[in-house]
């Protein structure tokens, strides 16, 4: 029987800890596939204390005998991922063999950038994107006028495609840079000697190891709010962070996905613009913040915090048929008298909603109150934890309809829960 690819999705607005969780679980997979957004996502994994930032690169990096791939759904910053490779180049004797980039992966340029920063600064209510070009780049990709990585095979023909784009872009904003056309190969030149030797046909392998029942694990970046169909549209991201981004993003049919584990934090954060019904302006949000190290991997932004909204966790797991729970950062609780989480929403006219609605801006949430708890830091076994503690989780999974199979306690690899 053919095996079939798991899949790890962030259940909330992106930030949940889905890099510890790969990290954790990808010592049992041959392969780890990263399959949409760009590097303005990030995760940060702590392996004995030592902390690494990831943003291109999968998280399965850390292990010697797990094969890496960066699908055709993520658009890359050439710039970004050679930086990010350096790291790891003296790391299990280097990343060839281990690493590999699938051919019809999308460029982000330097014009990407400057485009996504006139954007926000031209709009009236700006999305509060990183700047970074993702957004850009996938219009680019979407309106058939995109890069391809394989497209630095021939960098004298890409150099003349980038620089006439250059041109008309300058013509219509006259913000643009004009670069010579020498400086545009010479600087596409040094992205294909670095990138080259890593391109592969990523779907073929992907399919063989399937058919020679390796196993492989999808992680996706940001989270199933930031979706560009399903999350809190227009401040979502630019791709599809639900478990279809992973089939679009790789080539893996649905019927060849297996377990989906949905990820969340214990609370909830998000960064950028955008509506967040259980966000804490006050004391809660900053202690949360403090506490649970809430500043963005890839910017240092203080991310907005508030307490757990249960409601779009259930919403989350439907959208991606989550079949097993993850909840991070338990341990942040700690020493909170009371603890509110979000289990309905009243319109503006204080009609209590039945169904999850498409716009969150006007809609207030309905607390249920659990009584605090202390001391779960590093805590391994569900039985240690605090009892009410343990009825937090329990009262969650019940609400939501999916079970928390895997509690983290601090940010190290180890201090992890599993429940059958």
């Amino acid at each position: 029987m053919v095996s079939k690819a798991d899949l790890i999705v962030g259940i909330q607005w992106g930030d949940e800890g889905k890099g510890k969780m790969v990290d954790l679980l990808a010592r049992n997979y041959d392969f780890v596939v990263r399959y949409q957004g760009g590097h303005n996502a990030g995760h940060t994994i702590v392996v004995d204390g030592k902390k690494y930032a990831l943003h291109l690169i999968p998280s399965g990096i850390l292990y010697p005998s797990c094969k890496n791939i960066i699908g055709n759904g993520v658009v890359i910053s050439p710039k970004a991922l050679i930086s990010e490779m350096a790291q790891f180049e003296s790391m299990h004797g280097g990343l060839k063999g281990r690493l590999f980039i699938s051919t019809k992966a999308h460029l982000i340029l330097s014009y990407h950038e400057l485009l996504d920063k006139l954007s926000e600064e031209k709009a009236k209510v700006a999305i509060g994107t990183t700047g970074k070009g993702i957004g850009p780049a996938y219009t680019d990709k979407i309106s058939r006028n995109g890069i391809r990585i394989e497209e630095l095979k021939d960098t004298q023909t890409l150099a003349q495609k980038v620089f006439d784009k250059l041109q008309a872009l300058n013509a219509k904003e006259n913000t643009i840079p004009t670069f010579s056309l020498d400086s545009i190969r010479n600087e596409l030149d040094s992205y294909a000697k670095a990138l080259l030797p890593y391109l592969a046909n990523t779907t073929a392998m992907l399919w063989k190891a399937m058919d020679n029942n390796e196993k492989i694990l999808c992680e996706g970046a940001q989270g199933s709010m930031l979706d560009i169909d399903f999350g809190t549209y227009p401040f979502v991201t630019s791709s599809t962070t639900t478990a279809a981004g992973a089939c679009n993003g790789t080539g893996i049919a649905p019927r060849e996905l297996g377990e989906v584990i949905g990820i969340t934090k214990a609370y909830c954060t998000r960064v950028g613009n955008g509506p967040f019904p259980t966000e804490e302006l006050g004391e809660i949000g900053e202690t949360l913040r403090t506490k649970g190290g809430e500043f963005g991997v890839t910017t240092g932004r203080a991310r907005r915090c508030g307490w757990l909204d249960a409601m779009a966790v259930k919403y989350a797991c439907r959208i991606n048929g989550v079949s097993a729970l993850a909840m991070m950062k338990l341990d942040v609780l700690d020493g909170f008298e009371t603890i509110q989480v979000c289990t309905g929403y009243k319109d503006k006219n204080g009609e209590i909603l039945e169904d999850f609605p498409s716009d969150l801006s006007q809609v207030t949430p309905l607390y249920t109150s659990f009584k605090g708890w202390d001391k779960t830091a590093g805590v391994r076994e569900f039985e240690n934890l605090p009892k009410d503690a343990q009825d937090y989780i329990l009262a969650l999974e019940k609400f939501i309809g999916v079970k928390i199979t895997m509690i983290s306690t601090s940010p190290d690899r180890n201090d992890t829960i599993f429940r059958e």
